[in-house]
């Protein structure tokens, strides 16, 4: 039996990194750059541009610059809401589907330098990318590849010498970017053509530009999308996946969604999943959508199924026709952050003795006293890859171990919601694993009552 037989047997099995299979492939780790984007765990995605000022979602390319006039713009504003809610970093729509760029673009007429808005001197895109830095965010930006707007499209080779002429522009302009997002929309442009995207020119340009920025897709090739916008990694979620399986982005075969869902432990890639979701229920503002905000314990729960599953949470935040965080998703957010913060504050294992058994197998935690908790947190040390596939939690309630969750997968995190326990010690035991694991915590909570 090979080794991606023996994975997909389902089998729980250790391999110690001194008696390896014939013919064994070390393990996929993560680079810099996408440990980096793991510790960050949530990011804001800021959907803005001509849609804001035609309340649609999806523009058709036809709309008149002479409609974006934001008459308040402060991306500062952004950049403190998202430090309020605790994330690191923030993904703006340079452009959209509809074509509008947000900064001045020499590929173009259809763009900020042809609005209202500053003179037309204005460029979101710079004031976006100062605001993080001046509040201590990673910049990251999001070109679509659909544009219904450019006559181009659809003929291939001249498009693809435009976008790579755009991206350009957005990788030499603004300083260093953090992530750089695509997406593999690929409908109709003017001409009622298709567009054939040059990808490997694409991801090229990126690398040789910014080599410190990680790249989302479908397809990567540095971090993947969770196949659904609804804030949900897989219970299994795997930051490993073979590339020949999602070739290019918005490849969307029979079983591809389920796969990005899950990743794959035999996978050769490391490309972890990028769980991104609205804290409305479109992407860009509508007004009639301001009370259907998601409140803080919802976006807790949120924070549960992405980065409690070994994935980084993406939250979408629109800003309205004056170029600012409605008032409501402001609250939120701060609402948010506090709630998160004081749950991961306290640590009841802290100052807790801890002992190490089996080659890293077992991990127990004695509390100096009773510890009351109701989450357990876990953490493998992803720098040498991802491994466990198959755990449990036990906890010792009066000299007696009970087991409280079981689980699959763990990788940068995973957190496990339990009925409330009041214990005298917690024990993590890896029941399956690929090669001899590694954990790096091994942590209690309390959710606010």
């Amino acid at each position: 039996m090979n080794r991606r037989d023996l994975l997909a047997s389902g089998v729980g099995i250790t391999l110690s990194l001194r008696h390896r299979l014939p013919g064994w492939i070390p393990r996929p780790t993560p680079s810099p750059a996408q440990l980096r984007w793991h510790r960050e765990e949530l990011a804001l995605f800021v959907h803005f541009g001509i849609n804001t000022f035609t309340d649609r979602e999806w523009g058709d390319g036809r709309e008149s610059p002479a409609l974006f006039n934001p008459s308040a713009l402060n991306a500062r504003q952004w950049a403190r809401a998202a430090r309020a809610a605790g994330a690191r970093a923030m993904v703006l729509t340079a452009k959209h589907h509809d074509g509008f760029c947000l900064w001045p673009t020499r590929t173009t007429t259809h763009s900020v330098a042809s609005s209202p808005w500053r003179g037309g001197a204005g460029d979101v895109v710079a004031e976006f990318v100062a605001a993080c830095r001046a509040e201590g965010l990673g910049a990251g930006l999001y070109l679509s590849p659909w544009d219904r707007h450019e006559p181009s499209y659809g003929d291939s080779p001249r498009y693809n010498e435009l976008y790579i002429a755009q991206l350009t522009e957005l990788l030499t302009r603004y300083g260093r970017l953090v992530e750089v997002w695509f997406d593999g929309a690929n409908g109709e442009g003017p001409n009622g053509k298709r567009q054939q995207y040059d990808w490997t020119r694409v991801f090229g340009t990126v690398r040789r530009l910014q080599p410190e920025a990680v790249m989302f897709s479908d397809a990567g090739p540095d971090v993947r999308w969770i196949g659904n916008e609804d804030g949900v990694a897989g219970e299994t979620c795997w930051a490993t996946i073979d590339p020949a399986a999602v070739p290019w982005p918005g490849y969307d075969a029979p079983g591809v969604r389920e796969l990005l869902q899950r990743g794959d432990p035999a996978g050769s890639a490391w490309r972890p999943g990028e769980t991104d979701v609205s804290i409305r229920p479109g992407w860009f503002y509508h007004a009639d959508q301001d009370a259907k905000v998601r409140d803080p314990a919802n976006l807790l729960e949120l924070h549960f199924t992405s980065v409690g599953r070994n994935s980084k949470l993406l939250l979408n935040v629109p800003p309205t026709p004056d170029g600012l965080f409605h008032g409501t998703d402001v609250r939120r957010l701060a609402e948010f952050g506090a709630l998160r913060s004081r749950l991961f504050a306290w640590d009841g294992g802290a100052g807790a003795k801890k002992r190490i058994d089996g080659d890293g197998r077992r991990i127990a935690l004695a509390f100096p006293a009773p510890v009351t908790f109701d989450v357990v947190g876990l953490e493998e040390d992803i720098r040498h890859g991802q491994v466990v596939s198959g755990y449990r939690v036990e906890v010792d309630i009066g000299g007696s171990w009970r087991t409280v969750s079981r689980g699959t997968t763990i990788g940068h995190r995973k957190l496990d919601r339990i009925a409330p326990v009041t214990a005298t010690a917690v024990r993590l035991v890896v029941e399956g694993a690929l090669e001899a694991p590694r954990i790096a915590r091994l942590s209690v909570h309390k959710r606010a009552d």
